[in-house]
């Protein structure tokens, strides 16, 4: 396993559109790894998307405290509720903001056997999906700010 470079808002990657991995093979499963130790090597890390390590493929993975998740081809099937909340990101250092997300979402995904996951969140978890697969679409949480701390 290693450790890939983050990379931050100016880099043109994370404004691109992940495609959808066909193949769950070694070389995903290692892409995977690579992005949980780095999500593990970074301070107040809660989830990390591919692009955010210049790979544009619809991976994710979130530890929020309860474990790691690996998501290949995530999709929101379903979101209830709303939530002001107060988010950051990796790529987006020393940045801070208010923003409405889901209260609760239904998440649809492969695990990295393949296997088709339901996942459910609510609270934080809820928005760390959001926040990891907005990535995957091009969007920053700073396009959906309403508020900026500090």
């Amino acid at each position: 396993m290693a450790l890939r470079q983050i990379r931050f808002s100016d880099d043109e990657i994370l404004r691109k559109k992940c495609r959808k991995v066909e193949k769950i093979d070694y070389r995903i499963r290692q892409i995977l790894n690579d992005m949980a130790d780095t999500l593990y090597n970074t301070e107040n890390g809660g989830g990390l998307a591919a692009p955010q390590v210049g790979i544009l493929k619809r991976l994710v993975v979130i530890d929020m405290g309860q474990g790691l998740i690996k998501l290949i081809n995530p999709e929101i099937i379903k979101q209830e509720g709303e939530q002001e909340v107060i988010e950051g990101c990796l790529s987006i250092p020393n940045v801070v903001g208010k923003l409405k997300r889901p209260e609760k979402v239904t998440v649809q995904a492969l695990n990295e056997n393949g296997d088709k996951i339901i996942l459910k969140g609510t609270g934080d978890l809820a928005k760390c999906f959001c926040h990891e697969i907005d990535h995957l679409e091009g969007i920053l949480f700073t396009d959906l700010v309403t508020e900026y701390i500090k």
